[in-house]
């Protein structure tokens, strides 16, 4: 929804995605998403991605010193503005803004305030299509892991979960939406729960062989 709105609004020239995958599995560390998936959503974009490579365990010293290594390239090839899709949770917003507080990369937030209620209707209604990829069982008893984010699963969330998982109760992954040149077609794979949380892998339709 940040990559839309910045995009409808026509102001800044998006040239590419940025994220983290744990080295070590070959996935989003904590959505548990398949670098192959990730890969496929840039396709879908028509966005180069670029990922910064983490090592496992991955130390807050390490995850900082990888994370500036790629904000000073980012720079060097000319970037100045990094958006992200935070909504309203202020330390994690002041986090950011620390960290790229000199790079001469500015944080920019085009979803922060918006009623989150209203933001994960609006998603449905532009034709997102996403899974539930990860949910916090301390947060969600619902077994929600590997459902469609549609109007009925926001309808089973507990008071008290916030719609678009902002702290932390569930990460999706999108298959579809606006900008999308096409949907990306996928398959359920194995549910597995891990310290406390619960990953539904969600696989490329045309991925061969069982989950890792």
């Amino acid at each position: 929804m940040a990559l839309d709105s910045v995009r409808e609004a026509g102001e800044l020239e998006v040239v590419g995605l940025l994220t983290t995958v744990n080295s070590e599995f070959d996935r989003v560390a904590m959505h548990g998403v398949r670098r192959a998936l990730l890969q496929a959503q840039a396709g879908a974009l028509g966005l180069p991605l670029h990922v910064v490579e983490l090592p496992w365990p991955c130390s807050n010293e390490d995850y900082e010193r990888l994370m500036g290594a790629a904000v000073a390239r980012a720079r060097g090839e000319g970037i100045d503005v990094m958006v992200f899709g935070d909504l309203y949770l202020q330390d994690v917003r002041g986090y950011r803004e620390r960290a790229l507080a000199g790079s001469g990369i500015e944080p920019q937030f085009p979803l922060w305030g918006q009623p989150t209620a209203e933001l994960a209707r609006q998603a449905l209604r532009s034709g997102v299509k996403a899974i539930v990829a990860c949910v916090d069982s301390a947060q969600v008893v619902e077994p929600i892991a590997g459902c469609w984010y549609d109007e009925a699963l926001l309808a089973r969330l507990p008071a008290g979960v916030d719609p678009c998982g902002e702290n932390g109760e569930f990460h999706t992954v999108v298959v579809d939406g606006p900008g999308f040149r096409a949907p990306i077609a996928v398959r359920p794979g194995e549910v597995v729960v891990r310290d406390g949380f619960i990953f539904a892998d969600v696989l490329l339709a045309d991925q061969d062989g069982p989950p890792e």
